[in-house]
């Protein structure tokens, strides 16, 4: 029996169930608040902090704002990263959800371009900016903590708790803003109603700090601590031992991201404005492929811990290579059963590439840098994918002006992703220790 073995034997099942609760609560909760700022930017952002001539350069800056808290998260990934490999993933995922907690209060609180100015986008900018520093050490820890503290033989159905938190803040974000313009007048919600899902933000982080605060070190840590190997300088030996694997690790996340954030945050803007649907029907849209996205997740995870990581992970990039190429074709048929066919699809292929990830991008990695490694390819590909996407189909729907162009670039980065994948050796075997 290794020491790793004796570590988690030693937690406590409710140990370990509070590490799950702790990973799919904090996630979720840190996603609702860096996706209500992307459901917000497709909505309202634009004309709020970025006044302009014309819709298009309003929707393009609002967007730009978003990926900035991508630019911010593998700065958050490296510097938590390295910390969470010195002194415990835990006392991180503390840090990271209090640091997003504050910038998306933050943002529900400052004053619009009407009221301050220029300072208001100059503001919103360095708050989302902190979220993306917040978010970025914040999937790591959590994929390490809930897979550092599985059984032998459940990493991957044990990682899939912080994978669900994302399409479960998805459904929180939109459901608080879907409540809201259900309640408000279109004037009330632009003067001051988008700022109230921001502000119920702190109530929830409170919530998820308390979790947090009860769960115990992970297993694998400890063994590194034990056994004297925790690294002076981990991303270091990250980027000199292993930076291909950082790298492939990075490629075969661009499309569950990239394709991810076209579903989630810019679909809403072009059902409204180049389909004609209204906000709420969109949103119910989005809402309705939650589930599926959840099950997709679940269910890959589960079935990762039997036959691999990598033999899943392959099958389903397949399958969403195919649906990529069908999503907007489905949705621009304007028929709402085609387009709830084609959102339902579309969220349960990206639950199915993004279920095995966490025990994937874990067991890549030497426990005593993995946090490191883990975050810095995540972060990466989350770069490279999701930090541009809304940019990138606003830009070529406004070159082209055809869905085609976007269809284009979803299957490019599926493309991307799936050989990323075949390049990979498959990670479960001996993985448990």
């Amino acid at each position: 029996m290794t020491a790793t073995d004796v570590h988690r034997s030693a937690v406590p099942p409710k140990q370990a169930r509070r590490a799950v609760l702790s990973s799919f609560v904090g996630t979720a909760i840190e996603w609702y608040d860096f996706f209500i700022y992307g459901t917000a930017a497709a909505l309202v952002i634009g004309p709020q902090f970025f006044p302009a001539s014309s819709s298009l350069a309003s929707t393009l800056a609002a967007f730009t704002t978003f990926a900035v808290g991508f630019l911010a998260r593998p700065f958050g990934g490296v510097v938590m990263g390295h910390f969470g490999d010195r002194i415990g993933r835990k006392s991180m995922l503390v840090l990271s959800l209090t640091m997003m907690g504050l910038a998306t209060v933050g943002i529900g609180l400052l004053p619009t371009y009407a009221t301050i100015g220029v300072a208001a986008p100059v503001l919103l900018v360095l708050l989302r900016f902190a979220q993306g520093i917040g978010v970025g050490g914040e999937w790591g820890g959590a994929a390490l903590i809930a897979t550092e503290s599985a059984a032998p033989g459940k990493r991957g159905l044990y990682g899939a708790a912080p994978q669900l938190g994302v399409p479960a803040g998805v459904l929180g974000a939109n459901l608080a803003f879907l409540l809201i313009t259900q309640l408000l007048t279109d004037e009330q919600f632009q003067s001051w109603g988008w700022r109230v899902p921001f502000l119920v933000s702190a109530v929830l982080v409170l919530v998820a700090l308390w979790i947090r605060m009860g769960v115990l070190e992970s297993p694998d840590f400890a063994e590194v601590k034990d056994s004297a190997e925790v690294e002076r300088m981990p991303i270091v030996q990250v980027l000199r031992r292993q930076w291909r694997t950082v790298l492939l690790a990075a490629g075969t996340f661009v499309a569950t991201n990239g394709i991810a954030y076209v579903f989630m945050v810019w679909v809403l803007t072009y059902g409204t404005e180049q389909l004609g649907f209204s906000r709420p029907a969109m949103l119910w849209l989005l809402i309705a492929a939650c589930p599926v996205w959840m099950a997709g997740m679940a269910f890959s995870a589960w079935l990762s811990d039997l036959v691999g990581r990598r033999r899943v992970y392959v099958r389903a990039s397949v399958v969403l290579l195919v649906v990529s190429a069908l999503f907007f074709p489905l949705l621009d048929t304007g028929s709402p059963v085609l387009m709830l066919l084609a959102m339902l699809v579309l969220g349960a292929a990206l639950g199915c590439t993004a279920g095995p990830q966490s025990a994937l991008f874990a067991e890549l990695f030497p426990a005593r840098l993995r946090y490191s490694g883990a975050s810095l390819g995540y972060q990466i590909g989350s770069i490279l994918g999701g930090g541009f996407a809304p940019i990138a189909a606003t830009s070529l729907l406004a070159a082209f002006g055809t869905s085609w162009a976007v269809t284009g670039y979803f299957v490019l980065l599926a493309l991307i992703s799936l050989v990323a994948i075949m390049l990979l050796p498959e990670t479960r075997k001996g993985a448990d220790g």
